[in-house]
This record gives structure tokens, C-alpha cells and sequence, in this order.
């Protein structure tokens, strides 16, 4: 992916509505200031708030993809967090004047018969267009939605009215927690599954799901996977097709340092292997994946990659940069 100027400029949009969604969840509704109509995405799409340049966080579109004048975004407010969540709770007010790029997506939601969805907390938010997406595909689908009580799940009273009879709504307090050995008991070769929230369920949920089939499985994560020692322990060197050079990375630096040091602006935002801004194509060399985001297929593909975190699993990589 290499930088280009359109992409990195990105929008200019402002806070027109903002609701408390939940315990600490504030939804708020982003528009152009002019009326433009803003970039189409899909379910499972994020944007990235730029909210300082040291500050870029990604929060998924939870609105309509059909509505082409406005982006909404759920945020949770995360005291023990890196200070993106605080900043959007305390200084995004009606009125404000918000920098985004995007919408990115890297959790498509896939044509499928049935769906599965397993939401933790406010990991609801990537999965609300998609329910609105299977049920007008004419897809059978139906919801498990954890929390930790009733107050603090966002959309779950909206979502129980709207689709009666398809979403199970399970606060921690009142049920303990989701029965995931019932829920993915018998595999089914036509449901996929779509699961996003805290990194406890997600590897639960990847766990139960080991005898599925392969790719029956969707996750998002907020956070990165643990990852073991590189491949390589040693520098490698990067040939960067589109400017012309090549560069050595040593141990210790990521692709994504030694590429900018070298001069080449290259878009990035979490840093982590967590958001897909940095991913870049691959045409010669073997990798080493640290990311959090693509399905085992996409790794054994070997054509792309995310440079903030994956390395090189050879002693030269070829990329389109």
C-alpha cells in the first residue's frame, strides 16, 4: 500500500449527534459539514479517527451502509486504555470537528446460508450491520450477545425488538458467562461464524471452534495476539519495488520504521498488526506473520502483509512500496 495523497488527507467531518448507548458507551454520528456524501463501505468496516497526530485509534462502523451522508461509531470508554477512548468521551461533543481516514475493512462479512454471531461487550459494534446485512440477504442467522450486565450492553434492547426471536441477550451478572461448548456444540459445514470482543472470548470461541471447518471462523480483535521470537533473529534486507530502493532491517526495528527512515510514507495508524492501515503487497520473499487480522488461507497466500508487525521469514523480501 503505498501512500497516496487522497488517502492520507482523508476527511474533515463533524460530531452532529452523540447518545449514550450504554453504561460508558457513547454512539456518535459523523457527517461532511458541506452535506457531501461520504465513502461507501461494508459491514464489518472501521474507521480511523485521527485524534491528534500521536493519537489514531479505529472504531467499527455500527450504522448504515445504505446512508451515504453519515458514519456512526460505538465507543467504549476504557479508563485503563491508551487514552483514545477518554479523548473521544471527553472531548468529542455536537459541534466538533473530527479527522478520519478510511473506511478500511477486514472483516468482510462473507455470503453464507446461516450465520452465527457471538458479540462480547462492545463487540456488538461491527456486528450490527451485519445482522441487518443477513437479514435482508434472507440468511438464518441468530445472535449471542455477552456483557458484563444489562446496562452496560449497547443496542441490545434495539436489536431484541427489531429482530424478535434471533438475539439471545446474556449479562454476566444475570447468567453467568456465554455457554460457548452448547452454542458451538454440533459444526455445520453452512454457518459461519462471526465473533468479536474481548480477547478471553475470542480465544474461547477459536478453541470451540477447532473442529469446524476451516474457514468457518471470523474474528476481530481489539487487541494483538501474543506472538513468539521471529523467524529470523538476524537484520534481512527489503527491496521496495515502487521507489527504488532497497533497505537492510535489523533486529529490533519493524519494516514499517526502517521503510519511513528510508524516506517512503507509507500510511500506518495502530502500530499493533491490529487495524490493517500499514497492509502491503508481497511479491517475492517468505513471511514471518505477527499480525492479528488475517485468516490462515491469507497467511498461506503469502502476497501481503502488515509491516508494522510481520517480518521477513527469508533473507529478502520484495515489496510494493
Amino acid at each position: 500500500m503505498h501512500l497516496d495523497s487522497a488517502a492520507a488527507a482523508g476527511l474533515e467531518l463533524i460530531v452532529c449527534d452523540r447518545k449514550d448507548a450504554a453504561e460508558g458507551v457513547v454512539v456518535l454520528t459523523l457527517r461532511d459539514a458541506h452535506g457531501a456524501q461520504l465513502p461507501p463501505w461494508q459491514p464489518g468496516a472501521h474507521l480511523d479517527l485521527v485524534l491528534s497526530p500521536d493519537l489514531i485509534r479505529q472504531y467499527s462502523l455500527c450504522g448504515d451502509p445504505d446512508d451515504r451522508c453519515s458514519y456512526q461509531v460505538g465507543v467504549l470508554r476504557e479508563p485503563k486504555g491508551r487514552g483514545g477512548s477518554i479523548h473521544v468521551h471527553d472531548r468529542l461533543h455536537i459541534g466538533t470537528v473530527v479527522h478520519v481516514r478510511g473506511p478500511r475493512n477486514h472483516f468482510l462479512l462473507v455470503p453464507a446460508p446461516r450465520y452465527l454471531f457471538i458479540a462480547g461487550g462492545i463487540g456488538i459494534t461491527p456486528l450490527v450491520p451485519m445482522l441487518a446485512a443477513a437479514q435482508a440477504a434472507g440468511s438464518d442467522w441468530r445472535l449471542v450477545y455477552g456483557g458484563r450486565s444489562r446496562g452496560s450492553m449497547a443496542f441490545a434492547e434495539e436489536l431484541q425488538a427489531r429482530y424478535p426471536g434471533r438475539v439471545s441477550v446474556n449479562p454476566q451478572d444475570e447468567s453467568g458467562l456465554l455457554d460457548l461448548a452448547q452454542i458451538l456444540r454440533d459444526p455445520d459445514d453452512e454457518t459461519l461464524v462471526y465473533c468479536c470482543g474481548p480477547e478471553p472470548l475470542l480465544t474461547a470461541v477459536e478453541g470451540r471452534c477447532a473442529s469446524w471447518r476451516s474457514g468457518a471462523l471470523h474474528l476481530e480483535r481489539f487487541a494483538p495476539v501474543a506472538v513468539s521470537e521471529p523467524i529470523l533473529s538476524e537484520a534481512f534486507q527489503v527491496e521496495l519495488t515502487i521507489s527504488g530502493k532497497t533497505i537492510e532491517v535489523p533486529p529490533g526495528k519493524s519494516i514499517l520504521e526502517a521503510v519511513q527512515e528510508a524516506g517512503v510514507e507509507v500510511l500506518s495508524a495502530c502500530g499493533e498488526g491490529t487495524c490493517g492501515t500499514c497492509e502491503t503487497a508481497v511479491l517475492a520473499g517468505s513471511i514471518d506473520h505477527r499480525d492479528s487480522i488475517l485468516t490462515p488461507q491469507e497467511r498461506a497466500a503469502q502476497n501481503t502483509m502488515m509491516i508494522c508487525v510481520s517480518r521477513a521469514a527469508c533473507p529478502r523480501l520484495v515489496l510494493k512500496l
